[in-house]
Formats: C-alpha cells, structure tokens, sequence
C-alpha cells in the first residue's frame, strides 16, 4: 500500500498518498493511520514530513488525533471542510441570496430522491425528528431540528456527494437557516405555517410522493423569500 517518497516536497506526496488510498478505498472511514514510527519506515521520510503531512490532514478535517490512541479517518469528512468554503465565500462577497439559491436546488434533490429510496425503518426516524421539531420551545432548539432534519432528508437520499457537499457547507447552511427562519418567525402565523410545510415535506417522502415532496420544498423556500430577515 504505502511506497517510499522522493521529492523535494516531501510532506506534500505523503498528503497525497493517503489521499489516493482513500479515494481507492485502501483506507476508509474510521481506520487508524499506521504509527508515525511506522510511517517513518514505510515512507522512507523524516518524522517531521510525516507530522507535517498529518498536520494538514488534520486541519482540513480528514483526520482526527485521538489523543494517546493515534491518527484515524474521521467518520465525517466533509465537516473539517467548512472553514475554507466559507472564508472563500465571504472573501468573494457572498450574500444570503446565493445561499439560499444553492440550497434550494440541494433541497429539491435531496427530498425528490428520498421519496424514491426511503425505507419503513428511516420514515420512522424522520417523523421521530418532525415530532420533536413540533414540540420544541426554544428557537435555538429549534434551528438545531431543522438542520437535523434537513440533514437526515439528505441522509435518506442516499447520495453520498450529496451528503458529503452539505456537510461541507454546514456553517452557511446553518447560518441560512437562522436568518431564514428570524423572517419568518416574526409572526406566529408564520411559525405555524413553517412548522405545516416541513410537516408536509416529511409526509410526502415517507408517502414515496416525490412531486409532493417537491412542491413542499418549494414552498418552504417561497416562505424565507417573502420574509427576507432584515440586513
């Protein structure tokens, strides 16, 4: 699997050998790396390429140290990949429009794929989430199961980029989704009304109704559109 490294740049082909082996799928989520003494042997570099390897592996969130238990795959990739998606986006002058564009298009997909592929068992789990979100006092509680459960939709969907680009964009979705529901909760009407249409979102993927599913979905972004959260 691993091979010894000649080149200038030594800590950069350690970075891409583990990446090729993920991408081949020699390494897969949640495996330990070898120790640094056996990258050592096994690479033919200096501990300190090999830490600095490691070191941005670790800072984009592909691994994770686990303090005297060594290096692993983290389960949730896509999660360490925020912070660069989202200084590229403010540097660029992002707006709340662009993300609510990309996340109405996401959000189509993922419920019209769910309604296709959900199973008995994952209805049961998306209704579970829809129960506490009718429950749930607290707007911050709140905020919390809507990403949740917009996540879990995207999980059902069974797409793994998908799920993958998501969690790569969690902290502008969740930034979304906070100013998107401070316009619409200015009223409780409003906060009925949003409550009915991720009601009915559920209903129509655990019905297998992926138009109705659809139509939901758009609604609900109809919604953040005509109550823009002030700027």
């Amino acid at each position: 699997m691993f091979r010894p490294v000649h080149s200038k740049r030594l800590h950069q082909q350690v970075f891409e050998q583990i990446q090729e082996m993920l991408l081949s799928g020699h390494l897969k989520l949640g495996d330990k790396l070898p120790a640094e003494r056996e990258l050592v042997e096994l690479l033919k570099v200096s501990r300190n390429s090999i830490r600095e390897a490691l070191r941005s592996l670790e800072v984009l969130g592909i691994i994770e140290c686990r303090h005297g238990g060594g290096n692993y795959i983290k389960l949730e990739i896509g999660s360490g990949l925020f912070e660069p998606m989202s200084i590229m986006f403010h540097l660029r002058g992002g707006k709340f429009c662009d993300v609510l564009e990309v996340r109405r298009s996401l959000e189509a997909s993922a419920v019209s794929l769910a309604s296709e592929r959900i199973t008995p068992e994952q209805g049961k789990e998306l209704m579970r989430i829809l129960e506490r979100l009718k429950s749930e006092k607290s707007e911050a509680g709140n905020v919390r199961l809507d990403k949740e459960l917009h996540y879990k939709i995207a999980e059902i969907s069974g797409n793994a980029l998908l799920m993958s680009f998501l969690a790569a964009i969690s902290s502008l979705l969740e930034s979304a989704i906070k100013r998107g529901r401070l316009g619409i909760m200015s009223s409780i009407e409003n906060k009925a009304k949003l409550l009915a249409v991720h009601a009915h979102i559920c209903e129509a993927i655990v019905a297998h109704d992926s138009d109705g599913a659809i139509a939901a979905s758009n609604t609900h972004f109809k919604m953040i559109l005509d109550n823009p959260p002030e700027q």
